[in-house]
């Protein structure tokens, strides 16, 4: 078995309408479709990658998130960005790891349903 990459990251929220407004209209993420009822979904397309937005019937399966960590070019201007937009950062841009050739930036911040973000971008070759 050889894995080629991630095809789709589920989140769970309290609210789906709530995280399409957020994802769509304040991250940029380009918007799929929404399937409305009891379980509520949105599907969303990351740069190749799959973004499923759930909201489950049963709230104790909402617990627990993973990390969605978002490849910018500059973490600095994304993150001015997501603050014109009323999005508190949870840490401004900082250097996480740095070599003579390479240097990798993160900022955090969350969604309306509190799960942690990362704007992440590299500079020069982390090979190099």
């Amino acid at each position: 078995m050889k894995i080629h990459g991630v095809g789709q990251i589920s989140i769970s929220v309290t609210d789906v309408d709530r995280a399409v407004e957020f994802y769509r209209d304040t991250l940029g993420i380009d918007f799929l479709f929404q399937v409305p009822g009891t379980n509520p979904m949105a599907f969303f397309n990351c740069a190749g990658t799959r973004l499923y937005i759930n909201q489950p019937e049963n709230p104790e399966h909402a617990t627990g998130s993973s990390v969605i960590y978002f490849t910018v070019d500059s973490a600095h201007e994304a993150a001015e960005e997501l603050k014109s937009k009323g999005v508190q950062l949870e840490s401004e841009p900082h250097i996480i790891h740095q070599t003579e050739n390479f240097t990798l930036w993160m900022a955090f911040f969350k969604d309306p349903d509190g799960n942690l973000m990362s704007l992440m971008s590299e500079e020069g070759d982390l090979m190099g």
